[in-house]
């Protein structure tokens, strides 16, 4: 792709970014990132996407305890890499990273 096609495509919308958590993610994890306060978040906090693109996102625990930094990856982008306020997004399961994400992240045996 040509330098001008490539500024070109940084400034149009992205329609739709897939992004995937690790499989070891919790049910309460999947359900925070997959949420719409989440998305809404990713909106606020990145201007582009592309494919490739590897995101370490907090992710709160509860009312009490540790934080946990949840490790997202693009995995594919509609339209341009430019992340507006209609940008949707799609999450999926990617393998299985080591992701300490239960009850244990609160308690001294955790990270």
């Amino acid at each position: 792709m040509s330098d001008e096609a490539e500024a070109d495509r940084a400034t149009e919308p992205a329609h739709r970014v897939t992004v995937t958590y690790p499989a070891d993610l919790s049910d309460w994890g999947r359900g925070v990132v997959e949420g719409i306060p989440f998305r809404a978040y990713l909106r606020r906090v990145h201007a582009t996407a592309a494919v490739g693109d590897e995101w370490a996102e907090f992710v709160g625990v509860g009312c009490c305890g540790d934080s946990l930094d949840v490790p997202l990856r693009v995995e594919a982008v509609d339209g341009g890499a430019e992340i507006t306020d209609g940008t949707t997004f799609d999450f999926e399961e990617q393998s299985a990273c080591g992701l300490a994400s239960g009850w244990e992240v609160q308690s001294q045996a955790g990270p």
